[in-house]
């Protein structure tokens, strides 16, 4: 059955395109709820793990706020908690006030994942359907990429970092006006037996001769799974892992999504001014801008996948992409060992020139033999004041304000995280590889592959499982990052992940099946006579294929 049927339509971008010219309104429709995406990207660049332990809530309270009262009151509630949080972070007296925003807009991040791309999925054309949905995942790096152009914009303002988050108030206001301008998913007013609205709706999305035809067709869908739903028993765990079907598509979805998280994308992301620090670039500002050209990447990779995602089929695009990532992360290993290893030697004569040395360098028993990175990894409180010639021994010094500002009153780079080195642009390709490779793959498969692969009856449950493994995926690779770093180093943590992403490699052959271009009814079928395929290079055919 794997990749025995005819070759999906490769168009659905450039019919996308089309389309917003023939039919303005769906495409409105779809970048007016993808703004909840926007937000979604830009708030947890800009806040990371304490947003995130938020969010996990948001998305299981935003799944029954969904059902119980529509998508598009979803969305709006999403919005209200974002604005709420930005400006009560913007304004915030005391790191309590501050907590409090952050607990609003988490909420808001949470509701949000799931309901924008629910809600443009279920109002728009099936033909485009895909490349609709997958716009949202573009907002999402869009919305990374704007985080790190208004923090860059402002690293010279005071109060940065007021600014960088009561800013997400604007585009939370404004979806919520382009909101009360669209209508409500259509199928949720169908399930709800408001039929006459529904049809309204489906007038403005379908040409004229393809409307009676959807109208049956969602008919008929929203009949079975109400019947369905009123003919199964109670959905609890064990029947969920008993059902064969249902087993395989948890392995395979879930498995996608904790993989995804646990190959470090977001680590990258959250951290990647940390992470250009580290390679060895010592200013605020070009950390930053470095990053900022990663995360456009980042975004870019995002409109490849719209295109990629049907013509080379889920699975065989998450390899690609996995064998890609194993290569940067050995690049970045390899980078980041030689600039520990090769970091330049602290001087006493330059050291004895400020007033402020290290008490840790004081008090080695051989201090002759410090390197920058032994400075750095004493104590916090210990930084490195480079020479004029950045790999020529400097300075120890103690890490403050005053310090900092000693130093560069000679022109000299001060570093707190990384070491000058040599090696910093291998580290920056790496970086930049890394994102090329993860981007139209990985981060993107896992979000297509769980749309597609859970039976309809069980589709919410299965669905919720998912979102909450991968926020908690995302909770513990971003916590532990600098954790990592601290105790094993920058090389090492780049390694374990590398190792993760070879096992990842191994999941996806053994236990990842081909949905593309497999119809919605046909998947269950599939998962119940699926075996294990480890040349999955080669297609399977089935009796349903067409001749």
């Amino acid at each position: 059955m794997e990749g025995g049927v005819p070759e999906a339509d490769i168009s659905a971008f450039r019919e996308c395109l089309s389309l917003s010219w023939k039919n303005p309104y769906v495409l409105r429709l779809a970048f007016s709820a993808g703004i909840g995406g926007l937000l979604f990207g830009y708030d947890t660049e800009a806040i990371v793990s304490t947003t995130i332990a938020r969010a996990i809530i948001g998305a299981s309270v935003g799944g029954w706020i969904n059902d119980r009262f529509g998508r598009k009151k979803g969305i709006v509630v999403a919005d209200a908690l974002f604005f709420i949080g930005s400006v009560i972070m913007a304004a915030a007296s005391s790191p309590v006030v501050l907590i409090v925003g952050r607990v609003f807009v988490g909420i808001g991040v949470g509701m949000a994942s799931m309901a924008s791309p629910l809600y443009i999925s279920e109002a728009s054309p099936t033909r485009v359907r895909g490349a609709l949905v997958s716009l949202n995942s573009f907002l999402v790096t869009g919305g990374q990429f704007l985080s790190y152009l208004i923090n860059l914009a402002f690293t010279k303002t005071p109060g940065t970092w007021r600014w960088m988050l009561g800013v997400a108030a604007i585009p939370a206001l404004i979806q919520v006006l382009l909101m009360f301008t669209l209508p409500e998913s259509p199928r949720w007013l169908y399930r709800k037996g408001r039929e006459e609205e529904a049809q309204e709706i489906l007038k403005k999305i379908y040409p004229a001769e393809e409307v009676e035809g959807e109208i049956q067709a969602l008919k008929e869908s929203i009949d079975m799974e109400i019947k369905e739903t009123e003919s199964s028993e109670k959905v609890g765990m064990i029947k969920l892992l008993r059902t064969k079907a249902v087993r395989r598509a948890l392995y395979a979805g879930t498995g996608l999504l904790i993989f995804q998280q646990f190959v470090g994308i977001n680590t990258v992301m959250y951290y990647s001014p940390t992470i250009v620090q580290l390679a060895g670039f010592a200013s605020n500002r070009t950390a930053l801008l470095l990053s900022l050209i990663t995360s456009g990447l980042n975004a870019f990779g995002s409109i490849l996948s719209i295109y990629f995602i049907d013509k080379t089929g889920r699975k065989k695009l998450a390899l690609i992409s996995l064998f890609g990532v194993v290569f940067s992360l050995a690049m970045l290993t390899v980078a980041f060992r030689e600039s520990e290893m090769h970091s330049p030697m602290v001087s006493s004569i330059e050291t004895s020139q400020f007033n402020n040395t290290c008490p840790d360098y004081n008090a080695a028993v051989n201090p002759g033999k410090w390197s920058c990175m032994t400075c750095l990894k004493a104590s916090p409180s210990c930084g490195f004041c480079a020479a004029d010639d950045k790999l020529l021994p400097g300075a120890c010094l103690i890490s403050n304000d005053v310090t900092k500002k000693l130093c560069g009153s000679d022109h000299r780079a001060w570093y707190t995280r990384g070491c000058p080195s040599k090696y910093g642009w291998a580290a920056l390709t790496g970086l930049a590889l890394y994102i090329i490779f993860f981007s139209p793959g990985m981060g993107t498969v896992p979000w297509v592959v769980n749309s597609e692969i859970y039976p309809l009856r069980y589709r919410g449950v299965c669905g919720g499982i998912a979102s909450t493994a991968v926020w908690i995926s995302n909770l513990i690779v971003s916590e532990s990052f600098l954790s990592l770093t601290e105790a094993i180093g920058t090389a090492w943590t780049f390694m374990l992940f590398g190792i993760v992403s070879i096992v990842a490699i191994f999941f996806v052959i053994v236990y990842v099946p081909e949905t593309k271009g497999v119809p919605m009814e046909e998947v269950e079928k599939m998962l119940e006579q699926r075996s294990l395929q480890f040349k999955f290079w080669q297609k399977r055919y089935s009796g349903s294929e067409k001749q």
